[in-house]
């Protein structure tokens, strides 16, 4: 998936599940002056931006002393929203029956990068898609991206 590093994960969701919300992922996006790292954060009652305010506080003093990202960076805490993004085998499985647009690290299913389909199940590490009336399945190694799609 495109997460942030382990080393960054470890240092971050343990502060974030201590502060009482779900761990979402990261992303560690951009290089120098304009990397982001961008934490999704979620609840049962919802994220509000002081939810926000509150992870991005804490998180920020223990990145400070950590120090795990080289360079200058900026960090954002938000939560997951409606086309939440999908970095686990676990989401894939939570959101079972809803339709996802996924990118593949290279083109090698079907000489295919892209897909959008609806999520039938994950059965050993193998996330199983409905895709254009066939039934495909996809490696979770191979997933760079995820995201669901919201219809309306």
């Amino acid at each position: 998936m495109n997460q942030a590093p382990a080393k960054i994960l470890e240092l971050i969701k343990p502060a974030v599940i201590g502060l009482g919300y779900e761990f979402v992922g990261a992303e560690l996006t951009g290089q120098g002056k304009s990397s982001v790292l961008l934490v999704y954060i979620d609840s049962e009652k919802g994220i509000l931006v002081d939810d926000c305010s509150k992870v991005s506080h804490q998180i920020s003093g223990i990145l400070d002393v950590e120090d795990p990202i080289s360079g200058q960076y900026r960090l954002e805490v938000s939560s997951p929203g409606l086309e939440r993004p999908l970095f686990e085998l676990e989401h894939f499985e939570r959101f079972k029956g809803s339709t996802v647009k996924l990118e593949l690290r290279q083109a090698t299913i079907e000489g295919q990068r892209r897909f959008t389909g609806d999520i039938l199940e994950v059965q050993n590490e193998t996330v199983h898609l409905h895709v254009d009336d066939e039934e495909i399945e996809i490696p979770f190694s191979l997933i760079k991206k995820a995201r669901l799609v919201v219809k309306f």
